[in-house]
């Protein structure tokens, strides 16, 4: 299994990926409604430490050499500090101090945040490989509960997670969106 942590050089296909995973919430938590720039932001919160979008909350699956796919993840106790430096930098955008942000991540989760893999590389196996990667990265931490979000509307991911053992436990709103929360215990 060639899955590792994410390097600062993994950059640019990382957020490549975060954008397809998350489509337009990256233009709501990067303040941008063009790709380009939402790429941009995307790129500098990868580099910048302390946030969600850090390179060390990441792994990435590597093939014929390249970022094949990513896997973003992050204990859910730790989804309030890692939220901050986003929300910050919304509010001194917009002007509005009482923005916020949609609550994805609970306490006692190991939250898989964002994950994708490229089309080129997809039907492989790739995703079954970074799931399992971040199901060993919890238990590493001390965490038994993985959990992530699926659009209600995307039954083939929603398909996939039930085969890998997740339940549906709630259903929650993001970015306007309903998304089912889905658990699994290791």
């Amino acid at each position: 299994m060639t899955v590792r942590h994410a390097v600062p050089t993994d950059c640019e296909p990382v957020a490549k990926l975060v954008v397809r995973a998350i489509r337009d919430i990256a233009g709501q938590l990067t303040g941008e409604e063009d790709e380009a720039r939402a790429l941009a932001r995307l790129e500098a919160y990868y580099r910048e430490p302390g946030n969600r979008f850090s390179y060390d909350r990441y792994l990435v699956k590597i093939a014929e050499g390249q970022v094949a796919g990513m896997i973003l993840c992050y204990p859910g106790s730790d989804a309030e500090a890692l939220y901050r430096p986003i929300v910050e930098r919304l509010r001194e955008m917009t002007g509005d101090p009482w923005l916020t942000i949609d609550d994805e991540a609970d306490d006692g989760e190991f939250y898989i945040d964002a994950f994708a893999v490229f089309p080129a590389f997809e039907g492989r196996g790739y995703g079954r490989e970074l799931i399992a990667a971040a199901e060993e990265w919890a238990v590493a931490s001390g965490i038994r509960k993985v959990a992530l979000n699926v659009d209600v509307e995307n039954d083939k991911a929603h398909a996939m997670y039930v085969k890998l053992g997740f339940e549906e436990d709630n259903r929650i709103r993001i970015n306007g969106h309903a998304f089912r929360h889905m658990t699994k215990f290791l």
